[in-house]
């Protein structure tokens, strides 16, 4: 398993979260294995029927279809790599099918909320003007509020903005270096809002960072920021904004797509911004877009049926 996570690194550009999330699920996919007779340690024993039974046990344990959609992907891949190199003859886990998913999407934003969780005006805990918090809680908001522009004012996913350091950032240009899936780089353009928030945070960013830290983004305690603090700084700003849910930072990058799509913009060029490889996964913003279209008319048309 180790040469083959090796593989992912060097030969795919897997990030180091892929690459964990690999070890697990194959971890799990070996010890299911080992309560059948066989091993993943010798791939040519394992056939297309333990893999189905694999996927039918994590259906009984309760796993999430996107849960169990991950781990066969993981196998798949395990597979593809032992096929190259002679150990077996067949990719067993590419002859078993997805889960059927769910259709759910993150929660998008509309325009009014994204601009209250946005507002520079308010103060960390909701009030208005700066004298509402101390000056660390004033320095701290300033980064979530860098952070929140750049998931929305880019679509930056939350990997990429949080590995993300400083000397990515090209103010003068208006744009950002970004590191996406599989390593591929792409340079993101900051909006005016984004701009001016980073400038604001870049000037307080020395009192938090350590000296020879490089992220752009920093927790309390001077370190790269991680995706967990990143959550809970989108809790905090729902919050703050008044508004009577949270969302996670993903709803942000996914309402910049939606709120795109419905001014009108160009698919390709939405494509392009979001750092999508294939443009069927930017589609699906599209279908968001037109399941809200649908339900507007459907409360609002005098001629809709009504339910």
């Amino acid at each position: 398993m180790e040469a083959f996570l090796t593989w992912m690194a060097v030969q795919k550009g897997a990030s180091e979260a892929t690459q964990k999330a690999y070890a697990v699920d194959l971890g799990q996919l070996a010890e299911f294995l080992r309560s059948q007779g066989v091993s993943l340690g010798q791939p040519q024993t394992v056939t297309r029927r333990h893999i189905q039974s694999f996927l039918a046990w994590l259906f009984r344990k309760g796993d999430a279809k996107s849960s169990m959609s991950r781990k066969l992907a993981a196998a798949r891949s395990f597979f593809r790599f032992q096929q190259r190199g002679g150990r077996v003859a067949e990719n067993v886990a590419a002859q078993v099918r997805n889960p059927r998913q769910e259709k759910r999407h993150p929660r998008a934003l509309n325009v009014d909320e994204t601009f209250a969780l946005l507002d520079t005006t308010k103060g960390p805990t909701g009030g208005s003007g700066p004298v509402s918090g101390s000056a660390e809680e004033e320095r701290v908001l300033r980064r979530d509020l860098a952070l929140a522009e750049l998931l929305y004012g880019s679509g930056l996913r939350i990997s990429e903005a949080l590995g993300l350091d400083v000397d990515d950032v090209q103010l003068a240009s208006r744009v950002l270096r970004v590191m996406g899936k599989g390593s591929k780089e792409r340079l993101s353009p900051l909006s005016d809002t984004s701009h001016e928030s980073l400038k604001r945070w870049l000037e307080e960013r020395p009192l938090l960072a350590l000296p020879e830290e490089p992220a752009l983004f920093v927790g309390t305690r001077g370190g790269r920021l991680n995706r967990r603090e990143a959550a809970r700084i989108v809790e905090r700003l729902c919050q703050r904004a008044g508004l009577t849910f949270t969302v996670s930072p993903h709803s942000l990058r996914h309402s910049f797509a939606t709120h795109l799509l419905e001014a009108g913009a160009d698919m390709r060029s939405v494509q392009e911004l979001l750092g999508h490889q294939r443009l069927t996964t930017t589609q699906r913003y599209t279908q968001v877009s037109l399941e809200s279209l649908m339900q507007t008319y459907d409360q609002a048309h005098p001629r809709a049926l009504k339910k």
